[in-house]
């Protein structure tokens, strides 16, 4: 069986290697479909944190995701309008910068994730899952009334942001962003993961009654992974919204929610290459499928089925033997 460090890196290089052989062929469609396979990886990374590794199903991730996409829609919004976004007691200028959107995209992510936390960890199981899914909810139909940026309509964005030094027009260095994220994102969960507080996370998944017994609060550990999952798929949604240079309500759909934890079932729970594989699937099958039938979601369904019934590590699991955790 194989390592699953290997398969991790080997994934990554077959990822990368996509997009390089599109650019020498003159496939620039092609990068765009790695870059939004990057992209939905990235914000699977960050629901695997809680999911994989806190046990946390959330199926109201879409609402970091979706708050994300607005962060960098209502700023860059305001920069091409040359009109200060005004708060009341203060106003904020526009930008067209990715790192200063970035920031703002985490930031209001995690506040969210934090304030979401606070009420849904007091409760668990499929009470847990339902109330996610209620902030999920409330978010959307907030979006489709908010007529200042578009509503249900959404709202387009006529220029791409800017990365100093970089053109983010041409489609190989927007996906170069895409997939330094993601690597960045895998190595923080990868040593998230072994750190005193993956272990005493992964250990609350498993025992809440244990890791209290030993001075440690189960429900601060999941609330601080789960800010921090928020924060990561938040800036997915900045880099979603940048690629698309759209935003519209149905980034905070359950559907989407429902998409990314399927993501991480197909290429691993609690795996870190899982959610790269499971979004390149996921992409790709869209793409090829999507072309000959509008009903290709029934050939994703299947293969969660078997992955559901046969293979509860996912590819992954399948390729290193080993199944992956109970959530």
């Amino acid at each position: 069986m194989i390592a699953e460090r290997w398969i991790t890196l080997l994934t990554l290089a077959g990822f990368l290697a996509i997009p390089l052989w599109a650019l020498a062929v003159d496939e620039p469609f092609t990068i765009t479909l790695a870059t939004r396979a990057a992209i939905l990886a990235l914000a699977a990374v960050g629901l695997n944190i809680a999911l994989g590794i806190g046990g946390m199903v959330s199926l109201g991730h879409a609402a970091f995701f979706g708050l994300g996409g607005y962060a960098m829609g209502i700023l860059a919004f305001h920069a091409q309008s040359f009109q200060p976004l005004d708060l009341g007691l203060f106003t904020i200028e526009g930008t067209k910068s990715m790192p200063v959107i970035w920031l703002t995209a985490i930031a209001v992510s995690a506040l969210a994730a934090w304030l979401i936390g606070l009420l849904s960890l007091r409760t668990t199981g499929v009470y847990f899952i339902m109330i996610t899914l209620a902030f999920g909810q409330m978010f959307f139909y907030f979006a489709i009334s908010w007529g200042t940026y578009g509503g249900e309509d959404g709202l387009s964005i006529y220029v791409r942001n800017s990365f100093p030094g970089l053109n983010t027009l041409v489609p190989i260095q927007f996906f170069a962003i895409c997939f330094v994220a993601l690597c960045a994102a895998l190595f923080f969960q990868w040593r998230l993961r072994a750190s005193p507080f993956g272990l005493a996370l992964n250990a609350a998944r498993q025992s809440e009654a244990r890791v209290a017994t030993v001075g440690l609060s189960p429900k601060r550990l999941k609330l601080l992974a789960f800010v921090i999952s928020g924060a990561i798929t938040g800036l997915a949604g900045a880099l979603f919204a940048d690629l698309n240079r759209f935003v519209s309500p149905t980034m905070f759909s359950w559907q989407l929610s429902g998409e990314l934890i399927i993501l991480i079932i197909i290429g691993g729970v609690g795996r870190l290459a899982g959610p790269v594989i499971g979004a390149a699937l996921f992409v790709a099958l869209e793409h090829w499928l999507g072309g000959l039938t509008d009903f290709w979601h029934v050939w994703l369904g299947l293969i969660l089925l078997l992955i559901v019934l046969f293979a509860r590590g996912g590819i992954v699991g399948l390729l290193t033997g080993k199944a992956g955790p109970h959530v």
